[in-house]
């Protein structure tokens, strides 16, 4: 008992000394292990509440005081960025005293159609949805109640669509069509309707991301000078419509930027996963359809710590719940990747090899002849062996497949080798994302 006060005792100082801003928080077990991740608009207020003599962290979490021996931090820019952070942290590693967060729910995402003869607007958590296809896509954001505000508010200066109507510049029958509402109010300037030739309505569009992307100085400036006159002439409603709608464009810069894969789950620019499935199916002489397919990377991360990873999508889609990180045991000095991946794969296919479970229809070693090569080494020894092993090489993108030393050298567009190149990215994010996180954020020491 002695020794809990004790140590509480010095986690609090610890986090007392914590600098005041934003940031992500790890509590962690005497062998490292993540039991839990957080956020924090204060990161010193936040932390210290768990170390206080009196702190209650409630039922599901009380427990995890006694195995807490240390924690990490992650400084953010802003509680926007805390949010995202620990939203990525807690779907990768997964911590035993985490229950929210571990869905596949994700932030949305503002998307603007440039490919469409007159681009639309639209807020989606979806933005690898084929009807997004060649988009711009601006987030994610953290706040989709100011982002929806923001939008109706801009819709007015802008005056973009926000249906998904086919419009098509040739199409004369526009001439006929009755706009909706949107259009009378001077929210849409109806390309539907034809009112609006595509060089003027493109223009526009320009404009308003051009507005996206800038400081908005100009607008904000404006609406708080009426919010000024409101309150003076006494009118208070509209003074306060003002305020929660400069909050709101304040809030567009709170994003993130899809380039720093922080939701790869809804950023996956691959082909339509039933016809790469297909493709790959083809290319691989295989006569049943390809349902399962799990890929294994090994990862040298920091410290010289090597692990493995192993992710699985069912139906071209990720299955989260399937996903397994392996710390790299029996391979002295951790850098002979041939060794590692016959340790993973043992111990991830040791079960299916007796006959007690089933392979996936594919298995992806991420690597060339020799990284397959390895893999054949622990399927041999097995008793019942897997339908398809095939290997990805970077930089040629070659398909090495089990029992053939001669390469399947596809397009770079085919459709099953896109496929093939999305589960193994993801195989190499699911392993490096938490590490390249601390890498870009200072993290105190132990």
């Amino acid at each position: 008992m002695a020794n809990q006060v004790e140590k509480l005792q010095q986690l609090l100082k610890k986090a007392h000394a914590l600098p005041k801003q934003p940031g992500v928080y790890l509590m962690q077990d005497p062998q490292g292990r993540v039991l839990y991740v957080g956020k924090a608009a204060n990161l010193p207020d936040r932390v210290s509440s768990y170390f206080q003599p009196s702190a209650d962290l409630g039922p599901k979490k009380q427990p995890m005081l006694d195995l807490i021996a240390d924690f990490d931090i992650i400084e953010c820019e802003g509680e926007w960025e805390a949010l995202l952070t620990e939203n990525r942290l807690i779907k990768d590693i997964h911590p035993r005293f985490n229950t929210l967060l571990t869905d596949d729910k994700t932030f949305p995402y503002l998307v603007i159609t440039m490919r469409d003869d007159f681009p639309g607007v639209f807020i989606t958590r979806q933005p690898q949805d084929e009807k997004y296809r060649g988009a711009k896509v601006l987030g994610p954001f953290t706040n989709v109640y100011a982002l929806r505000e923001s939008v109706q508010l801009l819709q007015r200066v802008f005056r973009f669509r926000t249906c998904h109507l086919d419009i098509d510049e040739a199409d004369d029958s526009r001439r006929r069509f009755r706009p909706c509402l949107l259009y009378p109010i001077k929210q849409c300037s109806a390309p539907c309707g034809a009112k609006i030739s595509q060089a003027d309505y493109r223009q526009d569009i320009k404009r308003f991301v051009q507005f996206l992307e800038s400081k908005r100085s100009v607008m904000l400036r404006e609406l708080k000078k009426e919010m000024a006159e409101a309150a003076k002439n006494l009118q208070f409603e509209q003074a306060a419509v003002l305020r929660d709608q400069i909050r709101a464009l304040e809030k567009l810069d709170e994003r993130g930027k899809v380039s720093q894969g922080w939701q790869p789950e809804a950023e996956s620019f691959y082909v339509d996963p039933a016809k790469g499935l297909a493709s790959l199916q083809k290319s691989l002489g295989m006569d049943e359809a390809i349902r399962c397919i799990e890929c294994i990377d090994i990862a040298h991360l920091q410290g010289g710590e090597t692990v493995g990873s192993k992710v699985c999508f069912v139906d071209g889609k990720p299955l989260k719940s399937e996903y397994r990180r392996y710390r790299i045991k029996t391979v002295e000095g951790g850098n002979d990747d041939y060794a590692s991946i016959r340790e993973v794969v043992s111990r991830r296919y040791r079960q299916a090899g007796e006959g007690h479970e089933l392979y996936p229809d594919v298995i992806v070693i991420d690597g060339g002849l020799g990284q397959l090569h390895a893999a054949f080494d622990v399927f041999e020894t097995l008793s019942v062996k897997p339908p398809m092993v095939i290997s990805l090489a970077k930089k040629q993108e070659w398909i090495y497949k089990q029992g053939s030393g001669e390469p399947i050298k596809l397009g770079r567009t085919n459709s099953g080798l896109k496929i093939c190149q999305a589960i193994r990215d993801e195989a190499h994010r699911f392993a490096q994302h938490y590490h390249h996180i601390l890498r870009r954020k200072k993290v105190i020491g132990k």
